[in-house]
């Protein structure tokens, strides 16, 4: 391979034996790859002794960050609140490492998407500058009241845009901090960072904004993309929605519901396919209750499960397992190799025992918890689980938070449909 003349950063064309590749020269931790981040989006490796040239196009660009001015918005037009927290819809491409960074000012969105002044008059503003990866249970009470200092200033639409690795669960979250929201608060994120080819940023935001202020629905929902085409937008329920790819735009879909509306920002359409939803009222007065309990805890059964990732739990105030199948965990002896499974249940119920409320759901994606079905079950529910109905392994965690930190009857609240987390009937 020739020696190379350019800085990590710059744009450059490779050209191998069968094909030719331009890019952002990125770092390679492998000897012997060349990596490279194409205009799609992706980075691709590729092996130094099947390169025949590269050629430098561009030296590596360095962005210089410039204070940004006000911006004149109309005054006149429906005003919505951007609450952003970060996440790669706010992120750009570092060209100097071919990484994205979450340094964007609130400011920047207008910048980024000029189209939303022609939809609504935007207030924008950072509550915390952070991939959602790292979010944690108490994040969601600050979101909580900054939404609640929101509504209280009379605005008539709240979008927040966050990372997508949390989003589902945020949104979640939101659904029982806030409820019987007078205005529309809607989740959006992004697969893909705002100024790549490819990025799902736009579509997401604009259709989130759009929906804000022509349609009459409110509570908190999540937009992000119905398909991998820029067509139509899903508006998705809060606490029934998970997120299925790594990296696909339509990652997100609901789980045992429907979305509630789809939209098509480019035919300005919102077809709404839920019927029974909240619909705006600014006269009503929302009922919000931030807390969070942070003692709570998840754990994933597998066949590698043994009594001490249970026990590790002790004194923990919430716990929700996720199960197999209908909800279950090992419980029996059936040789030598399975001595240690009835010590499982007893771990269990000897977190029950000491005051820890116990939730069981499963790691099928669709379908309901039932404990009564097998003996393994009977078992758990003789142990003191309580069955998490059809609710997400996450929404199940989120929901027993929030009930640790407000209600005095968690055990039977745990059961009871709050704000759409569990169905009465599952769809077919």
């Amino acid at each position: 391979m020739p020696t190379k003349n350019f800085e990590i950063g710059s744009r450059v064309l490779v050209t191998t034996k069968t094909k030719q590749l331009t890019g952002t020269s990125l770092p390679s931790r492998t000897k012997g790859i060349t990596v490279l981040k194409l205009d799609s989006g992706y980075n691709i490796g590729i092996k130094s002794n099947k390169i025949k040239s590269i050629k430098k196009l561009r030296d590596a660009k360095i962005e210089k960050q410039e204070k940004k001015s006000g911006i004149n918005q109309d005054q006149n037009l429906p005003n919505i609140t951007i609450l952003h927290t970060g996440g790669t819809i706010a992120s750009k491409v570092d060209y100097k490492t071919g990484g994205t960074y979450a340094s964007f000012t609130p400011e920047d969105l207008l910048e980024l998407f000029p189209e939303l002044k022609s939809i609504a008059s935007i207030k924008s503003e950072l509550v915390r500058n952070m991939f959602s990866e790292e979010i944690r249970l108490k994040h969601f009470t600050l979101l909580g009241k900054k939404i609640s200092s929101e509504i209280s200033k009379g605005v008539q639409g709240i979008i927040v845009s966050t990372g997508t690795d949390n989003l589902a669960v945020i949104a979640a979250a939101l659904s029982f901090i806030v409820q019987k929201s007078p205005i529309p608060i809607i989740l959006v994120g992004a697969q893909r960072s705002s100024d790549r080819p490819s990025s799902d940023a736009a579509i997401n935001l604009l259709s989130a904004a759009y929906f804000i202020t022509d349609s009459d629905f409110s509570g908190v929902a999540i937009c992000m993309h119905s398909s991998p085409s820029d067509d139509w937008c899903a508006i998705l329920p809060p606490n029934k929605t998970k997120k299925l790819h790594t990296s696909s735009r339509d990652a997100f879909k609901p789980v045992n519901s429907d979305p509630i509306a789809l939209v098509n920002l480019r035919e300005k359409k919102i077809a709404f396919i839920q019927k029974n939803y909240l619909k705006k009222d600014l006269s009503r007065r929302p009922v919000i209750k931030p807390d969070m309990e942070d003692s709570v805890g998840l754990v994933k059964v597998s066949v590698s499960l043994i009594p001490k990732q249970i026990e590790i739990f002790k004194g923990f105030k919430g716990l929700v397992i996720e199960g197999t199948g209908l909800g279950h965990t090992p419980s029996s002896k059936i040789d030598s190799i399975t001595k240690d499974n009835p010590k499982i249940i007893k771990a269990i119920q000897s977190l029950v025992s000491g005051g820890t409320v116990v939730v069981m759901t499963s790691n099928c994606i669709f379908g309901n918890t039932s404990l009564e079905v097998y003996s393994t079950g009977r078992n758990l529910l003789k142990a003191g689980v309580i069955p998490g109905e059809d609710m997400l392994a996450e929404t199940a965690l989120v929901k027993l938070s929030w009930l640790l930190a407000n209600s005095k009857d968690v055990k039977k609240r745990v059961r009871e449909n709050i704000v759409g987390e569990i169905n009465d009937r599952l769809l077919a």
